[in-house]
């Protein structure tokens, strides 16, 4: 003991045990939006839009008019759904839809326009959810939009991608739902990458194929 103290006061007391350190979590980018990731500088952009949106858009501010109603209980400003609608309106030679629940007038509304303005439009989902109550499907095959089920009691088909002109891929977590864009913690992941957009592409022609799709 005697000798340890000699030690320690001339070269000091020894090291102790290495004590631990703070996590280091990456710090967010800054974004547009809010809910929103986006990634700049990259040959392929990409961009993440995260649910749930605190408001559904008003209709005027989606048409880029003046909303003159007072108290307007709608957003007047971008949203995640209205990022969503924009790339859905954008589409102008082919429109990909596989998705499992689809009962948003919203997005409903964007596939029947663009079916309107001469895109086709095709939609692959799940034979239980197209009988759902809320269900828009019936109201986009009576726009003359062709859907296809996976006429499978036992299993879902439970994808919810969109490919937007063989170039845009739409994919996540999100159902096409009122539900998970006002309650429900979603994402939905926008990517300009042709290599993804390929795959989801070939995968959505294999299904609709294989569900009898014409």
């Amino acid at each position: 003991a005697g000798l340890a103290r000699v030690l320690a006061a001339c070269f000091g007391a020894p090291p102790g045990p290495p004590q631990p350190q703070p996590p280091r979590y990456p710090q967010p980018l800054s974004a547009g939006l809010p809910g929103t990731w986006p990634q700049a500088g990259h040959q392929h952009s990409q961009e993440v839009l995260f649910f749930p949106d605190d408001k559904m858009p008003c209709y005027r501010f989606l048409k880029g008019q003046h909303c003159s109603r007072r108290g307007c209980a709608y957003a007047h400003r971008p949203t995640s759904l209205s990022r969503l609608l924009a790339e859905l309106g954008a589409a102008r030679r082919s429109l990909d839809v596989c998705v499992f629940s689809i009962t948003c007038h919203e997005i409903c509304q964007a596939l029947e326009e663009a079916h309107a303005r001469g895109v086709p439009v095709r939609v692959i989902t799940d034979d239980r959810q197209e009988e759902a109550t809320g269900s828009k499907v019936g109201r986009l095959q009576a726009a003359g939009i062709p859907v296809v089920n996976d006429s499978d009691f036992a299993s879902h088909m439970h994808h919810k991608f969109a490919v937007v002109d063989g170039a845009v891929t739409l994919n996540g977590s999100f159902n096409w739902t009122r539900s998970a864009v006002l309650s429900n913690r979603e994402n939905i992941v926008v990517s300009r990458d042709p290599r993804l957009a390929a795959a989801f592409q070939q995968e959505f022609h294999k299904m609709w194929r294989h569900y009898g799709g014409r």
